[in-house]
């Protein structure tokens, strides 16, 4: 368990929706914070933000390829280097990306440790799948 200090975590919600009493956009604290960032992450393409080619993954553009054991193993190390280089307030633990066929998509569960808050692991899952219009 990490044994860093750490104070609490504020990020503003991207849905930008007021707060109704304050008339504040709405903010995401501690945890949650940190799960929407880890998320928002993995779900950003690369080159997608500017003046920072290397953040993003190719999770997005695996959806619309034949996957398989393969992919999943890259995507799953690709996921652990993405949230180590950018994101700071966790220490990921395990990354796992079901490539099983009856999803129609990516099964990705990620396990973390908030650094410096004495949590239990967190854990996050979430299945991507391929938009149709």
């Amino acid at each position: 368990m990490p044994t860093k200090i750490s104070r609490a975590f504020k990020d503003i919600s991207l849905s930008f929706s007021k707060h109704p009493v304050t008339n504040d956009i709405i903010a995401l604290k501690n945890e949650d914070a940190i799960k929407k960032s880890v998320i928002n992450l993995c779900r950003t393409r690369i080159d997608e933000r500017f003046f920072n080619e290397l953040l993003g993954t190719t999770i997005e553009d695996t959806l619309f390829e034949v996957v398989g054991p393969d992919i999943g193993a890259s995507l799953e190390e690709e996921i652990s280097t993405l949230l180590s280089n950018f994101e700071p307030r966790v220490d990921v633990t395990s990354v796992y990306v079901d490539t099983e066929q009856d999803y129609h998509g990516l099964y990705i569960t990620i396990k973390y440790y908030i650094v410096g808050v004495p949590l239990p692991v967190q854990t996050i899952e979430f299945l991507l799948q391929p938009n149709r219009i």
